[in-house]
């Protein structure tokens, strides 16, 4: 009857759902590729109600305690995958700011016009950063994945200790260099043009 239909509150039941994704399976190889690497974790996220559903989690190739992330729903406004795809979802940007912007740590960006600065700066240099705005002491880093049609359909990055992913001037350039190729390559697979 068209009343109902599968959609992302089902990765909470189990991950069936993620095997049909297109996205997780066309990313599968170059997260992996990523994480081994930049040396660090590596998320694969799609927008979901303003916030960044964790669609593919990579481990840090190390023997480091980690915590699956498949299913979790990550604050749009405090994570890099997630100001990646709200610049590319003006919509969602506004539905999060009227919702509010709660400040998780210190360093999370609260203000409204600060937000949306960002997030025009994000589309226009084609990548994003939170430093210690989710996790005190933890850096992610985000690039967007786009579709045969050019719209961004999800986002790739990578996360771990400041000390790893920054130096004395932000976010280290060769991180950022690995996740906007993997970005990059992802896109490729799902037909957009290259560039």
């Amino acid at each position: 009857s068209g009343k109902y239909q599968l959609g992302a509150a089902l990765l909470h039941m189990g991950s069936s759902y993620l095997d049909g994704n297109e996205l997780r399976t066309r990313a599968l190889n170059w997260a992996d590729a990523l994480a081994a690497r930049a040396n660090e974790s590596v998320r694969i996220g799609t927008l979901h109600e303003g916030r960044a559903l964790v669609v593919h989690h990579v481990f840090r190739p190390d023997n480091s305690r980690q915590a699956l992330e498949v299913g979790a729903l990550l604050p749009g406004h405090a994570t890099a995958i997630g100001k990646v795809l709200l610049a590319h979802n003006p919509y969602a940007t506004e539905a999060v700011i009227d919702s509010g912007l709660e400040a998780i740590t210190a360093g999370t960006v609260t203000d409204p016009e600060t937000l949306r600065q960002e997030l025009h700066e994000v589309r226009d240099r084609g990548w994003a950063s939170d430093v210690e705005e989710l996790v005190a002491g933890e850096v992610s880093l985000a690039a967007p994945i786009q579709d045969r049609r050019g719209v961004t359909v999800g986002a790739i990055g990578i996360s771990g200790p400041i000390d790893r992913l920054c130096d004395g001037s932000g976010p280290r350039s060769e991180l950022i260099s690995y996740v906007r190729e993997a970005a990059r390559a992802v896109s490729r697979d799902l037909g957009a043009i290259p560039w």
